[in-house]
């Protein structure tokens, strides 16, 4: 049975274990005063026999297929002829990858020869004998499972504290998961970065003014030393993010504001989804629009004026952005606004207060905190934009702060140094990973400012 359909069958016998469980606490106080007998609703009995009828076989068939693969690639490469056992360790990885694209029906690297024919057969039915084997332990570990609670069930039973624990040991398990996972994604950044500063020193990275990772193919050639500094990058994606937060988090607010205190229910209900479906437009359209109607428009602008501006230009793509980011800014505003206590409102007004002091001197304060977090928020997401800058800034990494020049951003670099077919050991590469780690510290210290903020400013009330 392959992996797919036995967990179809796991599931079905779980929802059968919980019918049985269910219908087996009704049993046992049937003649003993009926359902209030139990300690726990019969719901929890079914509940807590399908858990133990299904997370012992998953979990055998989860720590199965982790090691499955491993362990038939050994005993595959055990029974090859001691020509191929003799091989480099690249060129043996070659046949273990030629043997299973034999098994899966995928393109062989060259000609199929008898012994690679016969290893991938035996590939194939060392296979189909686990998966035979995983089918029949795992499900005789779910109706043993089943059978041995719904045998363990009596009106005494804890079933509901039992299943909660159960429920909450799976949600840190989950929390764990998150937690290893942003640590593991850190820690890879992190080595690649350093195998990058071991060639470009950290502190011409930091401090340098020229960014040009073009690296020379030939001892000889001309214009391509490569210059890795990152300030004009950062300069960049500061200037950009800078341009879009005036435009989102002044309109953000304010609209916020409006739809919370201002607006009745009707025209709140109305304009709250359409300010709310600019989120859901796609990165690449807003592009478009930046780079057909807001630039054009922004250069003929300044040509009728006498200023010199760039086709492709910072102001362009920062209002678009600024545009596509008000949703992150008003909605979260909004539901943070509302979610103060009316006791406040009415408190205000009872000692004389207007409607505007109100929302400046309570309600706001109040809100801080929640605000902070959207603005936070909008501000990673103008970070991280891609598609409009590349549309509409630009690649170029002029370190200006005029806005209706040509610059680029950190995340444009980064898409840049990783397109096409790449040497991973090249500074070139690397310089992407480094570019990373530094976006992830930005990132990180702006955090800790928005939280030092919030410390400071934020009204508690009971």
């Amino acid at each position: 049975m392959t992996p797919a359909n036995l967990l179809i069958l796991l599931l079905l016998i779980s929802t059968m274990a919980f019918w049985l469980g269910k219908k087996r606490a009704f049993a046992v106080v049937k003649t003993a005063g009926g359902p209030r007998m139990l300690h726990s609703r019969p719901g929890y009995y079914g509940a807590l026999t399908a858990l133990w009828c299904g997370l012992p076989a998953v979990l055998v068939f989860a720590f199965w297929l982790g090691f499955e693969s491993s362990i038939i690639t050994d005993m595959v490469l055990t029974s090859l002829p001691e020509t191929f056992r003799d091989l480099p360790l690249d060129r043996l990885n070659l046949i273990v990858n030629d043997i299973k694209n034999l098994v899966y029906g995928n393109i062989v690297s060259g000609k199929v020869s008898a012994d690679l024919q016969d290893a991938a057969d035996h590939y194939r039915r060392l296979v189909s004998i686990s998966h035979m084997a995983l089918t029949v332990i795992a499900v005789v570990f779910a109706i043993g499972g089943g059978l041995v609670v719904r045998r363990m069930i009596k009106p005494s039973l804890r079933a509901r504290n039992q299943v909660e624990r159960i429920i909450k040991y799976f949600l840190i398990a989950c929390s764990t998961i998150a937690i290893f996972t942003t640590i593991g994604i850190v820690l890879s950044v992190l080595y690649e970065a350093i195998r990058f500063f071991k060639v470009i020193p950290l502190t011409e990275f930091l401090f340098g003014l020229e960014w040009s990772p073009q690296m020379a193919i030939r001892a000889d050639q001309v214009g391509s030393s490569g210059a890795f500094g990152v300030i004009p990058v950062f300069a960049g994606t500061m200037l950009i993010s800078a341009i879009a937060m005036s435009v989102a988090v002044p309109v953000g607010l304010m609209s916020a504001i409006y739809l919370s205190e201002y607006a009745n229910k009707t025209f709140r209900a109305v304009a709250k989804p359409m300010l709310e479906i600019l989120a859901g437009i796609p990165t690449v359209v807003y592009g478009f629009f930046a780079a057909l109607v807001v630039a054009p428009f922004i250069r003929n602008t300044g040509a009728m004026i006498g200023l010199d501006v760039s086709s492709e230009s910072a102001l362009a793509a920062g209002l678009v952005m600024g545009v596509m980011i008000i949703p992150f800014v008003s909605s979260l505003s909004d539901d943070v606004i509302n979610a103060v206590p009316q006791s406040l409102r009415d408190g205000a007004y009872a000692l004389g207060s207007t409607q505007s002091e109100t929302i400046r001197q309570v309600i706001m304060p109040a809100a801080l905190p929640g605000i902070v977090g959207g603005v936070l928020l909008a501000v990673s997401r103008a970070i991280g934009e891609t598609m409009i800058v590349v549309m509409a800034a630009g690649l170029s990494a002029n370190l200006t702060v005029n806005p209706l020049k040509t610059v680029t951003t950190v995340t444009v670099q980064i898409v840049t140094l990783l397109v096409g077919d790449q040497e991973f050991d090249s500074p070139k590469t690397l310089a992407a990973f480094a570019l990373g780690l530094m976006l992830f510290v930005v990132t990180l210290i702006l955090n800790v400012i928005a939280l030092y903020v919030v410390r400071k400013y934020r009204e508690q009330y009971e």
